[in-house]
């Protein structure tokens, strides 16, 4: 058997599908051979159905997987956003190093089980309990190495700055003493890590938390200390996510969020903007202009009521974009894409939105688009099946009762996206040239997932 090569009858090349193709990938999981051939080679594994790019997804805060549900409930005269803020922070208030590991490895294996084959991880819970650090500034940051290593899932690692709890520099609040740090304390712990992420292959990058968060003087040195460590290392930040920010931000300003950074910030294509749901027409195209990416989080803007991302505008300017699962209510790559489409049916009163002038089908457009801004935002090989880039892929099962003698891989995809469980079609993911999840199922997904479970119960028990 070649343990370096799989042949697929149907591939999602860049460019669309493609038939009878022959995936090889050298020792690091970079591909070396995308090519079709007349028969498949002796020896060589054959998918078991079409074979997909796998999904990056840009957008995850990895602890607050643990509180999934528990925040569906009538707290107040009007729930929103803020309300359910406040129940986060005393998750993240009470969270232990050891819990963090745990729920980020049970999470990562769910991650791979349903497409997900990298993540970018927003991670702004540095500190012990009180506030002070811990002995090695880094524990928590460690954390996540160790868990994505031990799932065997790709990693973007971007630590979050936040320095204050509104506009104009308000003072952090008493839920926000695990997040903050010095403009110099955040930089050296980049220069920290760095090393340690080049060794396991994880990207580093820098999540200036929001404009609320960081004053401008701090973002301003926060990113010139990040391009002079590295000139190609991603920039994420949460903008324009509710309309009370919006209202806050031109309060503080006299500009709209997306209106200040572009004002003041070299906003490019390192950048992603997570969210970006309330910006203006004017915002979208000047954004999109830049090569920006829009960080999509269907499932978390609708569990907090945020509102809907305007697609259309963003498109028509040539905005990328990606997916990511932000909280964690639904851990889905495909179910994403799902909710992104029909949020935009509901939007526009149209169906079939966010196909493309290439791509007539959906969820083969879609695919194809989140594959490629979702590398981007990664800053890592990941853009799909492509010479030089890693050997990430997500096989259909062809023989699932919904995708079962349907006439084309468009169609089976379709099927997986719009009318399956979403991830019971699912028959393998690898990640870098080795399945990670087989017959649906990660080897580690009943120790990960147990792991998880008790991290959970003793949040449960410790949180007021």
């Amino acid at each position: 058997m070649n343990d370096h090569s799989l042949f697929a009858e149907h591939a999602l090349l860049p460019t669309g599908w493609a038939r009878d193709v022959l995936l090889s990938w050298n020792d690091q999981g970079l591909l070396t051979n995308v090519n079709p051939v007349d028969n498949c080679p002796v020896g060589t594994p054959r998918a078991a159905g079409p074979v997909l790019p796998g999904m990056p997804n840009l957008h995850s805060h990895a602890f607050q997987r643990a509180f999934g549900g528990l925040t569906e409930y009538r707290g107040a005269t009007q729930d929103s956003f803020w309300s359910w803020r406040s129940l986060m922070y005393r998750f993240a208030a009470a969270i232990t190093p050891e819990q963090l590991e745990a729920i980020a490895c049970g999470l990562y294996v769910e991650m791979l089980e349903a497409g997900y084959t990298s993540v970018c991880e927003f991670h702004y819970v540095h500190h012990d309990h009180d506030g002070r650090p811990y002995a090695d500034d880094a524990a928590l940051s460690m954390c996540l190495l160790r868990a994505s290593a031990r799932a065997g899932i790709g990693l973007t690692l971007l630590p979050v700055l936040y320095q204050t709890s509104g506009f104009g520099a308000a003072p952090p609040s008493e839920g926000q003493r695990r997040f903050i740090r010095s403009t110099d304390n955040m930089l050296a712990l980049l220069q920290k890590l760095k090393p340690l992420c080049d060794a396991q292959g994880t990207r580093l990058g820098l999540a200036p938390h929001s404009l609320r968060a960081v004053p401008p003087h701090s973002l301003r040195e926060a990113l010139a200390g990040l391009h002079a460590m590295d000139a190609t290392a991603p920039v994420h930040m949460h903008i324009a996510e509710q309309t009370a920010e919006v209202e806050a931000c031109l309060a503080w300003s006299g500009q709209r969020p997306v209106q200040w950074l572009l004002d003041h910030a070299p906003v490019d294509a390192r950048w992603c903007l997570v969210h970006a749901t309330h910006m203006s027409p004017d915002e979208s195209t000047r954004a999109a202009q830049t090569g920006v990416v829009a960080g999509l989080c269907p499932s978390t803007e609708a569990n907090l009521g945020d509102g809907i991302f305007d697609a259309n505008t963003w498109r028509q300017a040539g905005g990328r974009w990606g997916v990511g699962s932000d909280s964690h209510t639904c851990v889905n790559a495909a179910e994403e894409l799902m909710l992104l489409e029909y949020s935009q049916r509901l939007a526009t009163r149209h169906r079939n939105v966010l196909a493309s002038p290439t791509q007539a089908s959906v969820a083969t457009a879609m695919t194809l688009a989140a594959v490629a801004g979702g590398a981007q935002a990664s800053a890592r090989l990941v853009a799909g099946l492509a010479l030089g880039q890693q050997a990430d892929m997500q096989v259909l099962d062809a023989l699932h009762p919904l995708l079962r003698e349907l006439p084309s891989p468009d169609t089976m995809l379709s099927a997986h996206v719009f009318a399956s469980h979403r991830q019971s079609a699912l028959s393998q993911v690898w990640v870098a040239g080795k399945v990670q999840v087989q017959a649906g199922r990660h080897a580690l997904h009943d120790i990960a997932l147990s792991g998880m479970v008790a991290a959970r119960q003793h949040l449960l028990q410790s949180t007021p």
